[in-house]
C-alpha cells in the first residue's frame, strides 16, 4: 500500500472517530437543554465560524450561490436530520441511533435512481432488503418502549441521505468551503423555527432557556469537532480516495459503542448488535459491488 493512502486511511478514521466524540457530546446535554434549542445553538457556532473562514479566503463573492434554491435544500435536508439526530440521541442509546444512521448510504443508492438518473443495481436492492431487517431488528426493542419517537435516528438517516443527494447535484458550484457556508446558513432558518415552536408548544423538554456557559461550551465543541472531522475525512479522501475511506465510517459505530459504555452506561443489547452487523453487512456489501475507478496517487 502506497505511504499516501495508508496517511489516508488514517486521517479518514481520526475523523470518523471524532464525529462519534462529537455526537457523545450531545448527548451530554439530554435532560439539561432542549434538543431542538443545542441543535440550533450548534449550527449558530457552526455557521459563524464557516462564514468568517469564508470571508476571510474568498471575500464578499464567496457568499453568492450559482442556484440559492439548491443551497436552500441542502441546508433543510441538513436542519432536518440534525434535529431528528438531536432529539434521537437526547432518548435514546447512543451506538442504537448510529446503528440505525448507517442506513443513509443504501437510501441514497435506491434515490439516486429518482432523483439523479442514476442506475440502480441489482446488489443495491440486494442490500436494501437487508439493511430493512436490520433496521428492523434495532428498532423492534426501541419502538416497544419509546413508541414512534424510536424512528427518529430513522428520519435523520432519510435526510442525511437527501442532503448527500443534493450535495451531488450541486457539485461544481463553489469551493468546498464556500458549500460549507451555503449549507449551514441555509439550515438556520428551520432550526430556528423549530427550536421556536419546541418552545412554545409546552413540552417542558423542549423549553428555552438562556444557556449557561456549559451548554455554550460543548455545543462550541460540537460545531469544532464536526468541521475538524470533516477536514480530515476530506484530506484522508484526497490521499486514499473515495472508494478506500466508504468502509472506514463504520469505525463510528465501535467508537459510539466504546462512548455509551463509558459515559452513560449504555451496553446494547444482542438484537442492537446483530441488526447493527447486519446493517454494516449490506453497507459493505454495497461498496464490494460498486464499479470503482483506480486510485490516480499524487506525484511528489
Amino acid at each position: 500500500m502506497h505511504q499516501s493512502e495508508r496517511s489516508g486511511i488514517l486521517l479518514a478514521l481520526a475523523g470518523f472517530a471524532l464525529l462519534s466524540i462529537g455526537d457523545a457530546v450531545v448527548k451530554t446535554m439530554a435532560g439539561e437543554y432542549s434538543p431542538l434549542g443545542a441543535a440550533a445553538l450548534r449550527f449558530v457556532i457552526g455557521a459563524i465560524g464557516v462564514s468568517l473562514l469564508l470571508q476571510l479566503n474568498e471575500g464578499t463573492a464567496g457568499f453568492r450561490p450559482k442556484n440559492p434554491w439548491l443551497q436552500a435544500a441542502r441546508g433543510f435536508c441538513l436542519a432536518a436530520a440534525s434535529l431528528c439526530f438531536f432529539s434521537a440521541v437526547f432518548v435514546m442509546p447512543l451506538a442504537t441511533v448510529m446503528a440505525i444512521a448507517f442506513v443513509a448510504p443504501i437510501i441514497v443508492a435506491l434515490l439516486s435512481g429518482p432523483l439523479l438518473g442514476e442506475k440502480v443495481r441489482s446488489a443495491t436492492w440486494i442490500a436494501s432488503f437487508a439493511a430493512l431487517g436490520g433496521v428492523a431488528m434495532v428498532l423492534r426493542p426501541n419502538l416497544v418502549e419509546l413508541g414512534w419517537v424510536a424512528l427518529l435516528p430513522l428520519g435523520s438517516a432519510l435526510f442525511f441521505a437527501l442532503m448527500i443527494i443534493a450535495n451531488r447535484a450541486s457539485a461544481g458550484q463553489g469551493s468546498a468551503l464556500s458549500m460549507q457556508a451555503f449549507m449551514q446558513i441555509a439550515a438556520l432558518p428551520l432550526l430556528a423555527v423549530a427550536a421556536l415552536g419546541g418552545h412554545f408548544s409546552g413540552a417542558e423538554s423542549l423549553e428555552l432557556t438562556v444557556p449557561d456557559w456549559t451548554v455554550l461550551a460543548r455545543c462550541t465543541l460540537i460545531a469544532l469537532t464536526a468541521s475538524t472531522a470533516h477536514w480530515l475525512v476530506y484530506l484522508g479522501t484526497q490521499r486514499a480516495g473515495a472508494a478506500t475511506i466508504a468502509p472506514m465510517t463504520y469505525v463510528q459505530m465501535l467508537v459510539a459503542t466504546l462512548m455509551g459504555w463509558w459515559w452513560f452506561g449504555d451496553v446494547p443489547d444482542l438484537p442492537t448488535l446483530a441488526g447493527a452487523a447486519v446493517i454494516i453487512g449490506a453497507g459493505l456489501l454495497l461498496w464490494w459491488t460498486t464499479p470503482r475507478e483506480p486510485l490516480s496517487l499524487p506525484t511528489d
